[in-house]
């Protein structure tokens, strides 16, 4: 909290220093006031207040993996038994990742909106709750038709041969928990990511640039962000924008982060650890295994469904379902930003 202090007082001397003159003759803001500061509140402009969220996050996710690196090697040093394994060293990594960018994301937010924003942390559309619960639930169980179709459609045409059981090769336990292992990461995956890209960079866009253009460019930075995953390309990155727009879809109708970090989880869930498919081009343990040998521009090929045409429909029908789920709600649009 002495933090916030001080960037209070700093942000008055800014105040201060830029004040217009009290000279009737003068009567504009000054230099820094129209270069730094809201005309309309006491706070920074939106630019200012996504630079500094994002340069905090940066500063959180450098320090968290130097620190974690340093653990890991120590670890090794003492019991290299525990990290010899290609396997094991692979998910290791792979947690320390999600570990880093939850909390460097979560962080980072909360310092931005209570900060700079000068907002409560929950106001992004965190108001925990009955219709939190119940949006969180119906956005996770959304998906699972749509990749079940995606699923059918591509088998019945010729395009995916079904191998097997993600067991048929060894125990359903090990397989479980696999499953399970990749529940609970995309759990936090679907958090933090639209906790970012829904939450802070659409609210904050939208105060500075209006919804419409707010909209595209969260989407075109949250499909930018996935342009160095495994088999990403032109295809896999219109495809990600295009889910930018589902997903805000779920906060335009409720207002709420809830439904759409349960779409986001359910999606990669489904996706992935059910279906067997790629999700935006990682693998993981699966409940059904499969071969996709359709063509690549409908299939979307070793990234997943999201880089295939064959997404956009269900992404229709999806929205189709968040409106009949929503009807009665009290959308993004009904209402003023909150203050």
């Amino acid at each position: 909290m002495r933090a916030f202090a001080y960037f209070n007082r700093a942000l008055g001397s800014i105040r201060i220093l830029a004040a217009p003159s009290t000279d009737p003759a003068h009567t504009q803001p000054g230099l820094f006031a129209r270069i730094f500061l809201s005309p309309e509140e006491r706070r920074l402009r939106a630019g200012w207040r996504l630079l500094g969220q994002s340069g905090s996050m940066l500063v959180i996710a450098v320090t968290l993996s130097i620190t974690l690196s340093l653990l890991v090697a120590a670890l090794a040093s003492i019991r290299p038994d525990l990290v010899s394994s290609g396997v094991r060293t692979e998910w290791l990594l792979l947690a320390i990742s999600i570990l880093v960018a939850l909390f460097a994301v979560t962080i980072s937010v909360w310092i931005g909106r209570r900060a700079l924003d000068r907002r409560a942390f929950r106001s992004l559309g965190l108001e925990w709750g009955a219709p939190a619960y119940r949006d969180l639930l119906i956005g996770f169980l959304i998906p699972l038709p749509l990749f079940a179709l995606i699923f059918l459609a591509q088998w019945r045409l010729g395009w995916l041969e079904i191998e097997g059981w993600g067991w048929s090769e060894g125990n359903i336990a090990s397989t479980l928990i696999g499953v399970v292992l990749g529940l609970a990461g995309f759990l936090a995956v679907g958090f933090y990511e639209e906790l970012l890209f829904r939450g802070y960079y659409l609210q904050n866009l939208r105060d500075g640039t209006g919804l419409g253009l707010a909209l595209f460019l969260s989407s075109a930075v949250f499909a930018l962000a996935h342009l160095g995953n495994f088999s990403a390309s032109v295809a896999s990155t219109a495809g990600i924008l295009a889910a930018g727009y589902f997903l805000a879809y779920g906060w335009l109708r409720t207002s709420s982060l809830w439904l759409p970090i349960g779409l986001h989880i359910g999606w990669n869930f489904f996706q992935g650890p059910v279906f067997g498919f790629a999700v935006s081009g990682s693998t993981t343990p699966s409940v059904v295994v499969h071969t996709v040998e359709g063509p690549e521009l409908l299939t979307g090929g070793g990234f997943g469904p999201e880089a295939g045409l064959i997404v956009l429909p269900l992404m229709a029908l999806g929205s189709a379902l968040i409106w009949v789920y929503t009807r009665g709600r009290k959308s993004v649009t009904d209402q003023r930003p909150a203050s």
